[in-house]
């Protein structure tokens, strides 16, 4: 089993830049893969990003695409997410998760472990 934690979030102005961590422990070898989903207030959570540690494919939203950035460091076990040109509608409550790599990357029920979650909060 692996377990994950984010780190990273905070509040800033449309424009800006934010990094998140996702930091995994446990089964950390395998064929897993991060996962970076979000939900804002009255909202589903929505797929973001993903990564597969064998390869270190990346898959985005068509929302992100262009704007967020997704890195793996092997040697630290963590994930990153680099998010560039934020806007307002990137506010969200941001959650990393470790599951069995898999082509349904976007789908939140591929996915087993969840960090507590991170806000990101992007004033105009």
């Amino acid at each position: 089993q692996v377990q994950v934690i984010e780190s990273g979030g905070g509040s800033v102005q449309a424009g800006g830049s934010l990094r998140l961590s996702c930091a995994a422990s446990g089964r950390t070898r395998g064929s897993y893969m991060t996962g970076w989903f979000r939900q804002a207030p009255g909202k589903e959570r929505e797929f973001v990003s993903a990564i597969f540690w064998r390869d270190d494919n990346k898959f985005y939203a068509e929302s992100v695409k262009g704007r967020f950035t997704i890195s793996r460091d092997s040697a630290k076990n963590t994930v990153y997410l680099q998010l560039n040109s934020l806007v307002p509608e990137d506010t969200a409550v941001y959650y990393c998760a470790a599951g069995v790599m898999g082509l349904r990357y976007n789908n939140a029920r591929m996915y087993d472990s969840w960090g507590q979650g991170t806000q990101v909060t992007v004033s105009s």
